[in-house]
């Protein structure tokens, strides 16, 4: 009976470690103001014949806080490059300098600033769901563990450990979405 606990703890952290770790993946896709080199994070490049991640046929980093620039493997990329982050719908028109590709990030409007505050919340609403979600899957084997010959007492205080572990995990997203609409904010 141990071992079955044991392991359903394991399952509902892993599973609520699971909803954080998307949350952070997918807040580090929303850009702040500055230039970073995860915001093309989901280009993919027609390279002889199959679509690749950007990353894997070039060099990205950004030289300054507005700027990034993409130093392909191979010149000949070059205008591949162009077309598949204007076909990313980024929102960046990349120029070449016949070495590299070049993209200027511009500076966020305040409503622009407002939106991508929104998205954060909703990541963060998203992993908080799926955070609960875990808890529900959790409380729902401990209801037939306790059909199977838990006791009463026991039960209520795995339920009580399962949901401090939810409240922790609650606060968790919470925290990084102040984090991340603060630096969305922060001009």
């Amino acid at each position: 009976m141990q071992e079955e606990i044991d392991f359903l703890f394991d399952a509902t952290k892993d599973d609520m470690d699971r909803a954080l770790s998307h949350m952070e993946k997918a807040l580090v896709k929303i850009r702040a103001g500055r230039a970073n080199p995860s915001m093309l994070q989901g280009v993919m490049v027609e390279y002889y014949g199959a679509a690749t991640p950007l990353q894997q046929v070039s060099n990205v980093n950004t030289p300054d806080a507005r700027t990034i620039s993409i130093q392909p493997w191979e010149k000949t990329l070059i205008p591949e490059i162009e077309k598949a982050i204007l076909n990313a719908g980024l929102g960046f028109n990349p120029m070449n300098n016949g070495e590299s590709v070049i993209i200027s990030v511009p500076p966020l409007t305040e409503e622009r600033r407002r939106d991508l505050a929104k998205l954060a919340k909703s990541e963060s609403e998203s992993a908080k769901v799926g955070v609960r979600a875990a808890r529900k899957s959790a409380m729902d084997e401990l209801k037939k563990l306790g059909n199977d010959g838990l006791s009463e007492d026991l039960q209520k205080d795995y339920e009580n450990d399962i949901q401090k572990m939810t409240d922790d995990y609650i606060a968790k997203c919470d925290a990084m979405y102040v984090k991340k609409e603060q630096d969305i904010m922060t001009v």
